[in-house]
């Protein structure tokens, strides 16, 4: 007979090691870990100390804080002890500091700095701890409960706080040189979030310092080298910048600064999600900067300095920027590795600047933070290897509102830079073809030289006919390329319909594959039988096989102003008739979305002489461009309105409004917004009013947007009307 016998799990010897060598992510992140102890022990300043012994085989690493210290009983039942609850469930240091750490493993980090570490710490009553940890007992140790640990406690009247001595040869030496010190400092430059000193400084409090010892390693060209890091400064000379923050209930405030032109007005731009950010309260200082030669030289003429205080060439500038920039993450006033760092591109910023690189930012061009609540406020939670934080759905709300606060940057530097002349040039098709097959000014300059040298005015005049013998020839080429320019935009613009037209395909499609096997099934029961019932089943499948083509036949009915193979001549059509197939296209979309439509003129036809199909290029993308916002925006009185007057008969202009959330002023004042590559859509090509402008350009009319108090208005007029 069996019996039931008890056992308890037993952590082998080296579970501590292997918290240290797994879940730390290197000897940078050690350091910082031990530095994140001394803040939670409400340190004031904590001092990194890395030294050699004097035969230079062993590195020694102290970290020092003037913390509240251990008692004795603290250092038993919890130092010693791995992965305790006291910060979990105090949450708040004594002092009123939130606790970085969580797991109670950060001190473990120790291990992979050196082969042993000795603990002395100090508690506010006077009584000193010290320990001494050998890790190569924890290797050959069978369970963790085999290695005894000597704790020698007395009394002393010295100040508060806690050291931790580490020392090591062989890999642990082997793993700190001058680099890589100046990488350790530059980490903890980025641990320190760039606004904490100035709070606290207009605060008036002293805020958390680390000082940072090197001895032994010739670093700097000093024997001893000693420094208080400093935050990585947020450059004040950034180009532009958006800042503000955004409540967990979605709404908030950014503010944006230009700072590339003088005498700038700063933007205020309320923030209103469509619903709770899921990710807690958001704080936002982004700061970018255009990386062209001048704009280089614009950041040092307004007075970049090194951290030595002195003005920097241009390639120091470049490399300045490429060392400190990234957008990083804190919390409670230190950094989320590696968020932040500038080879780690969290928000997939490069990726998209490479699909839109006139408006979007690199990477290279941001220096910036986002601060996050606590984990319990904001369901942000680190990896327990503090290598970032965990992709939740929270993580992921934060990099979809962190990039919209982005975007409202974007829009508003394109629409300066576009207006400034400083983004690359964007190629007008039409207008561009005009200038490059124009030859009158050729033509002017050639009768003027050849007047001067006396050559004979009839010989000068046949060299002139020559040349527009030629101008004639390449104006026919002209001719075909604006056809082929126009035939490419439709195929792009039906593109864009494609999708609304195969989903109203599918009913009369469901039709077809449900009722042609029934129709199958009754005609040879009626071959068998000649009954009237089912006749009368073969006919009422058979009218619903009409209806049904007849809805195909009217769908690509509807693509058929777009889907030539070839460009017509000019003729006369009617714009009134032609802007209803264009509403009719999105027949179903619209009642899906409820959106009502006023089609208002003041003749039942107005006649227009140009190419329907671009009035159909026009009016699908802006009604295209109206369902997506009204949607999207969750509009209340749901409309599109378009207004048609003619005068004498003809075409006097073509107003159209809908009940979206209309067109910021910027963008309307810079017409940005009818630029390639410009959209304010989260995945938008910046492609259909750049078309649309094209199509109504080669029609001898042009569209306008103006300022509404409801929703977006465009006009599209001939050129020259009022």
């Amino acid at each position: 007979m069996s019996a039931t016998e008890k056992h308890r799990i037993r952590p082998a010897g080296r579970h501590l090691l292997t918290i240290g060598e797994d879940l730390i992510q290197d000897h940078y992140a050690a350091v910082i870990e031990l530095v994140k102890n001394a803040y939670d022990a409400d340190a004031r300043s904590v001092t990194v100390s890395i030294g050699l012994s004097e035969d230079e085989e062993s590195v020694i690493i102290t970290v020092s804080d003037d913390g509240h210290g251990m008692s004795k009983k603290v250092v038993i039942d919890q130092w010693l002890v791995p992965s305790t609850k006291g910060k979990v469930e105090s949450r708040v240091s004594p002092g009123g500091r939130v606790m970085q750490g969580r797991k109670g493993i950060g001190r473990y980090a120790a291990s992979i700095l050196g082969s042993d570490l000795r603990l002395e710490t100090i508690s506010a009553g006077g009584e000193r701890t010290e320990v001494y940890l050998e890790w190569a007992r924890f290797e050959t140790a069978e369970y963790l409960s085999d290695v005894e640990i000597d704790v020698l406690a007395s009394h002393t009247n010295d100040s508060c706080g806690t050291k931790l001595t580490i020392t090591g040869k062989g890999k642990y030496r082997a793993a700190w040189s001058s680099n890589e010190i100046k990488t350790l400092e530059f980490e903890l430059q980025k641990l320190i979030s760039p606004v904490e000193k100035i709070q606290a400084a207009k605060a008036g409090n002293t805020a958390f310092s680390i000082i940072i010892i090197v001895d032994g390693f010739f670093f700097e060209s000093n024997k001893i080298y000693k420094k208080e890091i400093q935050p990585i400064p947020l450059f004040e000379l950034y180009d532009y910048r958006v800042s503000g923050s955004i409540e967990k209930n979605g709404t908030g405030l950014l503010v944006f600064k230009n700072q590339k032109a003088k005498n700038t007005v700063d933007e205020t731009i309320p923030v209103k999600l469509k619903y709770e950010t899921g990710c807690g309260k958001l704080s936002f200082d982004i700061r970018v900067y255009d990386r062209e030669s001048d704009a280089i030289d614009q950041l040092i003429r307004r007075g970049l300095v090194n951290d030595a205080g002195n003005y920097v060439g241009k390639n120091e500038a470049k490399n300045l920027l490429n060392k400190n920039n990234g957008i990083g993450v804190y919390r409670n006033g230190f950094r989320i590795r590696p968020l932040g760092d500038p080879d780690f591109d969290w928000l997939k910023l490069n990726e998209q600047r490479v699909q839109m690189p006139s408006i979007r930012i690199g990477s290279n061009q941001v220096i910036g933070y986002v601060e996050i609540e606590s984990e319990e406020l904001s369901h942000l939670e680190e990896k327990s290897a503090r290598d970032g934080l965990k992709e939740n759905s929270a993580f992921r709300n934060l990099k979809d509102i962190t990039i919209a606060v982005i975007r409202n940057l974007e829009e508003r530097r394109f629409a300066y830079r576009n207006k400034a002349g400083l983004s690359r040039p964007v190629v007008k098709v039409e207008r561009e073809l005009e200038k490059l097959f124009n030859f009158e000014d050729i033509k002017t300059g050639i009768r003027k030289k050849l007047s001067r040298t006396g050559i004979d005015p009839k010989l000068a005049e046949d060299i002139v006919t020559i040349i527009t013998e030629k101008e004639d020839k390449n104006n026919k080429i002209v001719e075909d390329i604006r056809r082929a320019v126009a035939i490419y935009q439709g195929q792009a613009t039906l593109g864009k319909i494609i999708n609304v037209i195969l989903h109203e395909g599918r009913r009369p499609l469901n039709y077809f594959k449900s009722q042609i096997p029934n129709l199958n099934i009754w005609v040879d029961e009626f071959k068998v039988e000649r009954v009237d019932q089912y006749l009368d089943e073969i006919v009422s499948i058979a009218d619903g096989i009409r209806k049904s083509a007849q809805m195909f036949v009217n769908l690509f009915g509807k693509l058929d102003p777009l889907a030539a193979a070839k460009r017509k001549a000019k003729e006369q059509f009617d714009i009134v008739l032609t802007v209803k197939k264009s509403f009719d296209v999105f027949e179903e979309e619209l009642i899906k979305n409820n959106i009502y439509i006023k089609l208002e003129s003041d003749l039942d036809a107005v006649p227009f002489t140009g190419w329907s199909s671009d009035i159909y290029i026009i009016m699908t993308n802006l009604i295209e461009n109206s369902i997506f916002w009204i949607s999207e925006k969750e509009s209340r009185n749901r409309y599109l309105n378009v207004k048609i007057v003619s005068s004498n008969g003809s075409l006097s202009y073509l107003d159209y409004r809908d009940s979206g959330p209309g067109i910021e002023k910027h963008l309307i004042e810079s017409q940005v917004i009818f630029e390639p590559e410009f959209s304010t859509k989260p995945s938008g090509t910046g492609l259909g009013l750049a078309i649309a402008g094209e199509a109504a350009s080669r029609n001898g009319l042009q569209i306008q947007a103006f300022e509404s108090d409801n929703g977006a208005y465009f006009r599209l007029q001939p050129f020259g009307g009022v």
